[in-house]
């Protein structure tokens, strides 16, 4: 499939990174197209990068590593204990340009401080940051926060050590430069009253009267085949299984094939995937021929050994792909800093799609949706993702009124943004 090409804004973007050697963040609201920057470098740039993510799912998305993997890091708090490479490991990180790390708003303070030691530790460059490597950094803190330790200790831990849980509090910034630059252009969204409101929602700024608006266009029943973005996985299976079992006839059981060291907790799609004619289902992945995207909503027209889905009134096959898990590797005889697969996961791209979580609905558009928050939101940025999945105000239907506590934005983001970010022609954005 063509891959999209870059707005000016976000070709600026590009450029600073391939042609300095900055710590670079790029941060913006959703759909500005970090992801088609990332995805951009990825296939055109010069340097010798390695790019990583928080999570096993993330990672996969952006074919690169988890930061543990990667690094081999420590799970839990690491702190300033001892890290163990092994040659072969110091070999790979030496060999790096540029690191890319996408979701960075998941990365801890203790974990960026990490990253910084491991990297100044394997190239033998302790007095450089991040060993002399640049760091590339995709996220939106307004969105996704990194998750807080359970364990007491670890949390009177960072209560003593940080300013704040998040990545840009990390040691290393205090004396590294972080360019940060926020894109502004919405591609997502073309309604501006609509990209206004969307945008006082992430700052946490919301006025009586926009609120008034987002409950108006949202009170009304939402029709049977619109998706619901809930809160938690419970509500979620619960509304899938229940339709799935409203159609009747035997389903089609499609049990994943899984190669190699792939957990759980990163399945890409479901292990064990039941479908049934009438289901309606969400594509998981882009279509190399372009006939659908990740997160593209369809119906299961038959079943017979293998699938076809509707979309937009036209019938498609759709067959089993393979998600590959890789890992980095140096080639002593080629120099060179290779990418192995080390794990397949192989299952029909779909997902049932009557409701899907807040959480798993991160990157995707919808043109209708159905926000169920509960009875609260209960996350800072839970809000803002879930109405931003939508692309205009007339497919936004509310199960609840939005109330003013659902919007939650945590101080040390607006801190940081409002200190270090500018856009991408240098200048300070508008509060």
């Amino acid at each position: 499939m063509a891959r999209p090409r870059l707005s000016p804004e976000q070709l600026a973007v590009y450029e600073r990174i391939e042609h300095t050697r900055e710590h670079v963040f790029v941060t913006g609201r959703a759909g500005t197209g970090k992801s088609t920057i990332l995805n951009h470098l990825a296939w055109n740039t010069s340097k010798i990068i390695a790019v990583c993510a928080p999570t096993g799912v993330a990672a996969l998305n952006v074919g690169g590593q988890t930061i543990h993997s990667l690094l081999r890091l420590p799970t839990g708090i690491i702190a300033d204990h001892e890290l163990e490479q092994p040659a072969e490991l110091k070999k790979m990180l030496a060999a790096i340009d540029t690191l890319v790390i996408d979701e960075i708003s998941m990365v801890s303070a203790d974990l960026m401080d990490a990253i910084d030691r491991s990297l100044r530790q394997a190239r033998g460059k302790r007095h450089d940051p991040f060993g002399g490597a640049q760091i590339i950094m995709f996220g939106d803190p307004f969105q996704l926060p990194p998750v807080p330790p359970r364990d007491p200790h670890e949390r009177a831990y960072f209560a003593d050590t940080y300013r704040s849980l998040w990545f840009f509090d990390a040691r290393v910034w205090a004396t590294t430069p972080l360019t940060a630059i926020e894109l502004r252009e919405v591609h997502r969204q073309r309604d501006d009253r609509f990209k206004q409101i969307l945008g006082a929602v992430r700052h946490g700024v919301v006025e009586e009267d926009q609120a008034a608006e987002l409950n108006a266009a949202g009170a009304r029943p939402a029709p049977r085949d619109v998706i619901t973005l809930a809160t938690t996985n419970a509500t979620v299976n619960r509304i899938n299984a229940q339709r799935l079992a409203e159609i009747g006839g035997k389903p089609l059981r499609a049990v994943a094939e899984i190669n190699g060291e792939f957990r759980e907790n990163s399945y890409p799609a479901d292990e064990v995937l039941e479908l049934k004619p009438g289901a309606q289902v969400m594509f998981l992945r882009n279509d190399p021929d372009g006939r659908w995207v990740n997160g593209t909503i369809g119906t299961v027209s038959r079943v017979d050994g293998t699938v076809w889905v509707e979309v937009d009134r036209e019938e498609f096959e759709v067959e089993p792909t393979v998600w590959e898990r890789y890992r980095y590797r140096y080639d002593a005889d080629t120099k060179k800093l290779e990418k192995e697969v080390v794990a397949e996961f192989e299952q029909f791209p779909l997902r049932l799609a009557w409701a899907v979580t807040v959480h798993k609905s991160q990157g995707h558009s919808y043109d209708a949706a159905n926000i169920d928050l509960g009875p609260r939101a209960f996350s800072a940025g839970q809000t803002y993702v879930a109405l931003s999945r939508v692309r205009s105000l007339e497919g936004l239907y509310l199960q609840r009124p939005l109330q003013p506590r659902d919007v939650i934005v945590d101080p040390n983001v607006v801190r940081f943004m409002n200190e270090r970010t500018r856009l991408p022609g240098g200048a300070a954005p508008n509060p």
